[in-house]
């Protein structure tokens, strides 16, 4: 429940967590940004998450978990062309966000192709 343990990282010092992800948070408008993607985001996909444990006859709820956190790790790529790979902290998040999304691929139940 990475997704969780951010969002409340997130939710408890929003100015740490930004400063760790390279972000300076400015006025109203920067802080509610971040709190819609940094909390509100992350608090989805780790309830997501918790759904799709719960729901194991329906694989759907697993592989939109791991496009939710795959999703994260190809922006940076796609970011990476033009200003290069993340560092520090932020590049290592990036590599859980990736083995986290493809071990849930990894364990899909096979043979669902759609659920039931």
């Amino acid at each position: 429940m990475a997704s969780s343990l951010a969002a409340l990282s997130a939710m408890l010092d929003p100015d740490r967590t930004a400063e760790a992800m390279g972000l300076f948070l400015v006025g109203v408008n920067g802080y509610s940004q971040f709190y819609a993607i940094y909390v509100g985001v992350r608090l989805a996909t780790a309830g997501l998450a918790l759904l799709a444990a719960r729901q194991g006859d329906q694989p759907i709820l697993g592989d939109l978990t791991a496009l939710f956190l795959l999703a994260q790790p190809l922006g940076r790529l796609v970011a990476s062309f033009a200003i290069g790979l993340p560092q520090g902290l932020l590049f290592v998040v990036s590599g859980i966000e990736l083995l986290a999304g493809l071990a849930l691929l990894l364990l899909r139940p096979q043979g669902k192709l759609l659920s039931p």
